[in-house]
């Protein structure tokens, strides 16, 4: 069976349980009525539905930078663009950072996995790097723990960048300009895969999402969003329990669940974290990502799964439980994977859902397409 073809029965299921549980109802919401409730300082707003137990942060209005255009022009940081955009990364010196972190897509590359060297697909989807600085992990799974860590993957994999971290710097060094560059940033020509790493790694780090809808209400601006946007941010912070991870400043927990998309014993098989700790516990966990920028980073999900905001608010509308192990299936495989207790059906309706989406979609702001470097050639 091909993937489509899962994602397409999948789908139907999801979909047909939430018709199951609407079918001939009228819905009519006054989204004035609640978004009136909202229009004050944040501190008198309603307070979110959330679990017992869970360390969870208000949301938080992220700030323009108002020194990126001068930050751009810092030696590092431009460095580690050249090397960013540059192919000459890669063994076959036509993949880099960029074939799957496109500025023009979100820093993603807009498919459902990865896509690299010798036309090979990855497993997952390319996550973005907006606000990568403040991130405590890094990849699906959390392997990676600082920028510099997590580079290496992307360049060693064979289906990514195959190029072996040990002969990359021998390889650069065969570039006068390249020299150069080093030379002005840490005062030798002597180039060398940690400074690789430390010069990407910083450049990466001006990569930020810009002030939003929700931003711009946060502050005060109670134009900036409509009736429904706040309506849908409404159900997102009480009946639809997104907060339980989603929150604080990038609207994440940093941690990893299992929302119930393991493939558990199929031909996409993925156990996430458990591949990390081999903990029968993180069984199917994977990273929860920040839903700054939602619009621009399409496909979603760790495998790419969802191409549609509607359908990934349904796929949480239903809870995700009927794909649990019976007692005897955990008992005879302990590794089966357990959806996380956080999830659970959600009885939204469809003008719920669509309110939902639209606020979702406040999020993203980051309207500046950053040009592409001149890459040294000799």
């Amino acid at each position: 069976m091909k993937f489509s073809d899962i994602k397409l029965i999948l789908l139907i299921g999801i979909i047909a349980l939430f018709c199951m549980q609407h079918t001939l109802k009228t819905y009519s919401t006054d989204y004035g009525e609640v978004a009136e409730q909202y229009k004050k300082p944040i501190q008198y707003w309603q307070k979110p539905s959330i679990d017992a137990g869970i360390d969870w942060k208000e949301f938080e209005a992220i700030e323009w930078d108002s020194n990126y255009y001068e930050t751009q022009e810092l030696p590092e940081v431009m460095l580690g663009k050249k090397l960013f955009f540059d192919p000459k990364l890669s063994s076959s010196s036509q993949v880099s950072c960029s074939s799957c972190h496109n500025p023009e897509l979100g820093w993603g590359d807009g498919q459902e996995v990865a896509l690299g060297n010798d036309h090979l697909q990855g497993k997952r989807n390319t996550q973005s790097l907006y606000n990568i600085a403040d991130r405590t992990s890094y990849f699906w799974d959390g392997r990676a723990k600082t920028l510099e860590e997590q580079l290496v993957g992307p360049i060693s994999a064979h289906n990514e960048m195959n190029m072996k971290p040990e002969k990359l710097a021998g390889k650069l060094s065969k570039y006068k300009e390249y020299k150069q560059l080093f030379k002005e940033v840490y005062h030798t020509d002597k180039i060398t895969f940690d400074k690789i790493a430390s010069a990407i790694a910083t450049f990466q780090k001006t990569i930020r999402s810009q002030p939003s809808k929700l931003d711009k209400f946060i502050k005060g601006d109670y134009k900036a969003m409509s009736d429904k946007e706040i309506y849908g941010m409404h159900l997102f912070r009480t009946k639809a329990r997104c907060m339980n991870c989603h929150y604080g400043k990038y609207l994440t927990d940093e941690s990893f669940h299992n929302i119930g998309l393991t493939y558990y014993k199929r031909e996409y098989e993925d156990l996430g974290l458990y591949h990390i700790t081999k903990k029968s516990g993180d069984v199917g966990k994977f990273k929860t990502p920040s839903l700054r920028d939602l619009t621009y980073t399409a496909p979603w999900m760790h495998n790419g799964l969802m191409d549609d905001l509607h359908g990934v608010v349904n796929l949480y509308n239903s809870g995700m439980q009927m794909i649990n192990p019976s007692p005897e299936e955990k008992k005879a495989a302990p590794n089966f994977p357990v959806t996380d207790e956080r999830m659970k059906p959600l009885q939204l309706n469809d003008q719920e859902i669509d309110a939902i989406v639209a606020f979702l979609k406040s999020m993203s702001g980051s309207y500046y397409k950053m040009p592409r470097p001149e890459i040294p050639r000799q």
